[in-house]
């Protein structure tokens, strides 16, 4: 596709693929017609939904492929299988340069494995981290990691940091992003050590980074900072129960608005206020989960989403593909590394003292 920076689509991903994946590359392509898509699937099943898809069609060259992986398939399993299934070509396509980034709704842990496999993590990166937006009183937050891996050490949290500062350029436009540590309290001497001693480091490596300090669980979703950085563990609980509580609180307004008449009147006349609100928290507007630290940008839909949510995930790709992402990651890294090469020489010889 010569010069052209191309889109590599999972066709065949998602609940309700690949309807819903033809339905947000429309929506995206009508106001992005600078870009390019390559989308992988059977060709069969893409073509006529293609051709309904006026924007899309004509800059949308299809790869095809019978093969695809399911919700069920086994992340180990797709390893030794998954060649050739249209979530293994949607990667290989950044990692050939065909594409400047990748998108699939399939199943999250195939995803994962596949996308780790077959791009590398980046020189000098011990482990990769998922991010994504969260909805907050002043706009988006960028949140990680969400579960990449379980738990991070102390120069992994500052690493998830270099990471999510630049993401929250690419893709929420920060100037100047804001990062915090998430932590049980904002005091200094508060959590355990692993999360003091990465704001040490992040305060001592000379960084490029507007560092907040430590924030707690509530503060994620006021605004004050741009990027939260915590281990995959507590990332993914946090998401979870963050989940769980505005689909609680939906479930709760629409019931008490049909509880009666005058409820239902009064529910009629907020029309306009609900509309707002159910549009400041629908999860569509922040679809699209990162992995970061690879040889390339790879993002995850959510599987249940539909064209709507499937553009923004689509947007999420062209914004990280079309930065410096990764230049920025690799020189706060450098900064990261020629830190501690100094910190090592001072501490040696106390440590030989104590003994």
């Amino acid at each position: 596709m010569g010069d052209r920076k191309v889109i590599s689509i999972d066709g065949m991903g998602g609940d309700d693929a690949p309807g819903i994946v033809v339905d947000g590359l429309e929506r995206f392509a009508k106001r992005r017609p600078d870009l390019h898509f390559l989308i992988h699937g059977d060709e069969a099943k893409l073509k006529p939904l293609l051709a309904s898809a006026p924007n899309a069609s004509p800059r949308t060259t299809i790869r095809h492929t019978e093969k695809f992986i399911t919700m069920d398939d086994k992340p180990a399993q797709m390893l030794r299988q998954g060649k050739g299934s249209s979530m293994w070509n949607a990667i290989e396509a950044v990692k050939t340069g065909e594409a400047v980034a990748a998108v699939s709704a399939g199943n999250t842990g195939a995803l994962m494995a596949l996308s780790m496999f077959i791009l590398r993590k980046v020189e000098g990166l011990r482990r990769p981290a998922l991010v994504a937006s969260w909805p907050t009183r002043k706009g988006v937050c960028a949140v990680l990691d969400l579960g990449a891996d379980i738990d991070a050490d102390a120069e992994q949290l500052v690493e998830f940091a270099i990471m999510g500062v630049a993401y929250a350029r690419a893709v929420n436009g920060k100037a100047n992003p804001k990062v915090a540590l998430l932590n049980i309290g904002s005091e200094e001497l508060k959590g355990h050590e692993s999360i003091r001693e990465a704001a040490r480091l992040i305060r001592t490596a000379n960084l490029q980074m507007n560092f907040h300090g430590f924030v707690e669980g509530d503060d994620i979703v006021s605004g004050e900072v741009d990027v939260v950085v915590t281990d995959g563990f507590t990332g993914n609980v946090a998401l979870k129960t963050a989940e769980g509580m505005v689909k609680m609180v939906a479930d709760m307004l629409r019931e008490s608005l049909k509880s009666g008449p005058f409820s239902m009147l009064g529910a009629l006349l907020a029309m306009p206020a609900l509309k707002k609100f159910r549009s400041r928290l629908d999860p569509r507007r922040v679809n699209g989960a990162v992995f970061l630290g690879l040889n390339g940008v790879v993002v995850k839909s959510h599987g249940g989403t539909d064209g709507v949510g499937f553009e923004q995930a689509i947007s999420v790709a062209a914004g990280m593909g079309e930065s410096h992402f990764r230049d920025e990651v690799a020189e706060n890294l450098k900064r990261l590394v020629a830190s501690a090469d100094a910190i090592s020489p001072a501490i040696a010889p106390s440590q030989e003292a104590a003994k």
